[in-house]
C-alpha cells in the first residue's frame, strides 16, 4: 500500500492541475508506456485509477529515491501555491546570481 502522501500526489496528478508535478512524473515515466498510460488515465472520478497511479509512484520512488524526493518537494510547492502563498523554488544557482520574488505589485518596478 502506498504512503498517504503518494495517494495525495496521485490525486493532484489526476486533476491535471499541478502542471510542474505532472511534468516531473511524465518525464520520469516517459520510457515506460504502461506507467505513462496509468498517469494519463488517472481521474478523480475513478478512484481505482488514482490508486493504481499511487502504487506506481510508490514503486518508482522506491527504485529511485532521488525521484521520490523530487516528487515530494514538487508536491509541497504545489500545496503551498494552492494555499494562496507565493512560492519560489530555486534549485542550483550560479554563484553570484540574484533571485527576486514579488507578489501583488502595484505600480512600476525598476531593477
Amino acid at each position: 500500500m502506498p504512503e498517504p502522501i503518494l495517494t495525495a500526489v496521485a490525486t493532484a496528478l489526476a486533476t491535471k492541475a499541478a502542471t510542474g508535478l505532472y511534468d516531473l512524473v511524465k518525464r520520469k515515466f516517459s520510457g515506460n508506456s504502461k506507467a505513462t498510460a496509468e498517469l494519463e488515465a488517472a481521474t478523480p472520478e475513478n478512484p481505482a485509477t488514482v490508486t493504481a497511479l499511487a502504487e506506481r509512484l510508490d514503486e518508482v520512488s522506491r527504485q529511485d529515491p532521488e525521484f521520490g524526493a523530487a516528487l515530494r518537494t514538487e508536491f509541497e510547492v504545489h500545496q503551498e501555491a494552492r494555499s494562496g502563498g507565493v512560492t519560489n523554488h530555486v534549485g542550483t544557482v550560479a554563484e553570484g546570481a540574484k533571485v527576486v520574488q514579488l507578489r501583488d505589485v502595484q505600480g512600476n518596478i525598476s531593477l
